[in-house]
C-alpha cells in the first residue's frame, strides 16, 4: 500500500485524505460531507478514504493521531493536514484553491 499511497499522492491533481475509523461516530459525518464535496469538485481532485486500522504505518508516517483526519496533497507534497469534521464549504474552497 506504501508505495501505492506515494504513487496516488504524487497526483497533479490535489487529492484529498480522509483518515478515519470504522468506530469513529465523526468519521460517518465527514463522509456524508466527502460525498457532497465530490459532487461540488468533480473531476478536480480525488478523494480517498483510508482506514487507520487497515494502514496505520501510513497514519503514523503522517502523524495522523485522531480521528478523523483530513490531509491535501498534491505532486507528494502535504499541503493541509487537520483534524476533525470539516463542512463542505470549507473543503469545497479548500481543494478549488489547490486545484488551481
Amino acid at each position: 500500500m506504501s508505495q501505492k499511497f506515494k504513487e496516488l499522492i504524487d497526483s497533479e491533481r490535489p487529492v484529498l485524505i480522509d483518515f478515519f475509523a470504522t468506530w469513529c461516530g465523526p468519521c460517518k459525518v465527514q463522509s456524508s460531507v466527502l460525498n457532497t464535496v465530490k459532487e461540488n469538485i468533480g473531476d478536480m481532485a480525488r478523494i480517498v478514504k483510508i482506514d487507520i486500522d487497515q494502514f496505520p504505518s501510513i497514519a503514523a508516517e503522517y502523524g495522523v493521531r485522531g480521528v478523523p483526519t483530513l490531509a491535501v496533497f498534491k505532486k507528494g507534497e502535504m499541503l493541509y493536514k487537520e483534524s476533525g469534521v470539516h463542512d463542505v464549504n470549507t473543503l469545497t474552497t479548500l481543494l478549488n484553491k489547490f486545484a488551481s
